[in-house]
């Protein structure tokens, strides 16, 4: 382990650690992202992902976490002590305990995804906020799911953004991004039901069976679904809505449809 202190905000490290938050073709360039807290950092080492290197603030860290600064200084990893005015720079909130990791970037395709009998599913077409993208997951996560798919969404899987709101699920859930016909073709190959949500030639959610091996697929919020998912569908599931709006966010339908797969199998 190597410890090293920082006390500037023109040290070269502590540029990149702003530069990588920003900017999503530098952090596949150094193929590294930022994780920040406590919680998520240890969700990410312990999924396997191998760390750069470590920010702490040893007076915030001290205070909040007496047991998170042992594992982090019993790690392998680089570790650099930086200033509670460094942090606050380079912090996107409070509340997260002094902690930012830089993480070696790792790649997941579908091609690693290792699914149970009757997988659950989570897919995502077109879906771009990543605050929306990190919810699904949360989602995910809480209902046991098996992998989530994002299809065609330009944002990145390490969008420090996306991290922040799936509060670490990014690495609990298998989740790979890939094309939508990469997904469908996967999912057939496989057997798994698809179920696509949309209001057109549709049966209410909880009239369709998941018990099986089930993909429930969301579009984005303002145009839907496109044909290759309307034509590779199984069955067309829809919401009830009883006001004057014709669709829900697109992380609260994931949650809906999620958790009605889970009430089925239990």
């Amino acid at each position: 382990m190597r410890i090293e202190a920082v006390t500037s905000l023109q040290n070269p490290k502590i540029k990149e650690l702003l530069a990588l938050q920003e900017k999503s073709g530098l952090r596949r360039e150094k193929a590294l992202f930022v994780v920040e807290g406590v919680r998520e950092t240890r969700h990410c080492l312990d999924s396997g992902f191998e760390p750069d290197t470590i920010f702490v603030c040893p007076s915030i860290l001290g205070r909040a976490d007496a047991a998170a600064a042992e594992w982090i200084y019993g790690s392998r990893a680089r570790i650099v002590e930086i200033t509670p005015e460094i942090y606050a720079r380079v912090a996107y909130r409070g509340g997260t305990e002094g902690v930012m990791a830089e993480m070696k970037w790792k790649e997941r395709r579908l091609d690693t995804l290792t699914l149970k009998p009757s997988p659950l599913i989570a897919v995502l077409e077109g879906v771009e906020k990543p605050g929306n993208l990190g919810a699904v997951l949360r989602s995910a996560d809480a209902a046991g799911a098996d992998a989530v798919l994002i299809c065609d969404s330009p944002t990145d899987l390490y969008n420090p953004n996306l991290i922040r709101a799936s509060i670490g699920a990014v690495f609990t859930v298998p989740t790979v991004c890939c094309t939508s016909e990469e997904a469908t073709a996967f999912l057939k190959e496989r057997g798994v039901r698809i179920l696509t949500a949309q209001l057109q030639d549709s049966e209410l959610y909880y009239d369709a069976d998941m018990k099986s091996g089930t993909a429930i697929v969301i579009g984005n919020e303002a145009s839907g679904l496109t044909d290759i998912w309307r034509d590779a569908a199984d069955a067309h599931v829809r919401i009830p809505m009883l006001g004057n709006l014709d669709s829900l966010n697109a992380s609260v339908s994931a949650a809906i449809l999620l958790f009605e797969a889970v009430r089925q199998r239990l």
